[in-house]
């Protein structure tokens, strides 16, 4: 694992744990962490990318030198880039100009990390445009305690891990008005709907958002106190404003920014997201959740399904 700081690379060698991210996992004696790009990255086969939207591309432009030419690069970021709405493989791509694409893919399911962290049963999708290479990639993550399925919908998968966080967070809007399974139900399959179809409109295939990376990852961020999303949007239905949420707590929780994009996407592409709108709203334009929720219920009525 690399250390941006030396510092925290020491101490995190000297504790053999990460309490701010995943407090009590021990680290494996086959782990290191160093802050040396060489030491961490010279000899890589599969280099994982797992850091903050908001930062990839900065990261990248410092590894970018370290990472060896035949090495697979695979994406656990699910976000969008704010200023320029791409998904994180493609913010990667144009920081690695003379890499191969077809060996830059993405990881993404329903993987709450407490729990794979703690060795629970769990499974997720690689992604990658080379075949060969997501047959490697599968190979080389699954385990008896982690099952890995592969696709070459990079887009659909990409955006289904991406798209989910903020559903996850009006899900967790309903549960904090307390109004039921029925309506929460209504929610996330609505949910689904209209990012499956913002992602095709983007160029993803619909059956992948049935998938692990669509429904799968969805009804784990949406049912689950382990989501930052999840808990994101409880702490907002408690009265408080976004930066507060965020401040406590002291975690990455990518929908907000994801929220901001997707938003701005689906108007470039006339794409209707009634359930995108109302939580971009609820963040960032002073809407209640209340609110938010009377206005999707009042929405002019219409087929379950367009043709």
């Amino acid at each position: 694992m690399w250390s941006r700081i030396e510092a925290r690379a020491i101490e995190l060698v000297s504790a053999g744990v990460n309490e701010r991210s995943v407090p009590g996992v021990a680290f494996p004696d086959s782990m290191s962490v160093s802050a040396s790009l060489d030491e961490s990255l010279s000899d890589s086969e599969l280099v994982i990318v797992a850091v903050p939207s908001i930062t990839i591309r900065q990261n990248i432009r410092q590894i970018a030198s370290a990472i060896p030419a035949n090495a697979n690069v695979i994406c656990a970021t699910k976000g969008i880039e704010i200023d320029t709405g791409k998904r994180m493989t493609q913010v990667i791509t144009e920081e690695l100009p003379e890499f191969d694409p077809g060996r830059i893919g993405v990881l993404s399911g329903p993987n709450l990390a407490p729990e794979i962290a703690a060795g629970k049963l769990s499974s997720a999708t690689v992604a990658f445009q080379d075949e060969a290479v997501g047959q490697s990639v599968q190979a080389l993550l699954s385990s008896d305690v982690f099952r890995v399925y592969r696709s070459d919908d990079v887009t659909g998968v990409e955006l289904g891990g991406a798209l989910k966080n903020i559903i996850a967070i009006g899900a967790a809007f309903i549960d904090g008005a307390e109004l039921g399974a029925n309506a929460k139900a209504t929610f996330v399959t609505r949910g689904l709907h209209e990012i499956t179809r913002l992602g095709v409109a983007m160029g993803a295939r619909a059956d992948t958002f049935a998938g692990l990376s669509g429904m799968g990852d969805l009804l784990a961020t949406c049912y689950s106190t382990l989501s930052r999303n999840y808990r994101l949007g409880i702490g907002i239905a408690s009265g408080l404003d976004l930066e507060s949420v965020l401040q406590d707590l002291g975690e990455t929780a990518e929908g907000a920014p994801t929220t901001r994009a997707a938003v701005r996407i689906a108007k470039e592409l006339d794409i209707e997201m009634p359930i995108a709108t109302a939580t971009h709203g609820v963040l960032f334009e002073g809407v209640t959740p209340s609110d938010a929720i009377a206005r999707l219920m009042g929405r002019t009525l219409q087929p379950e399904v367009r043709r």
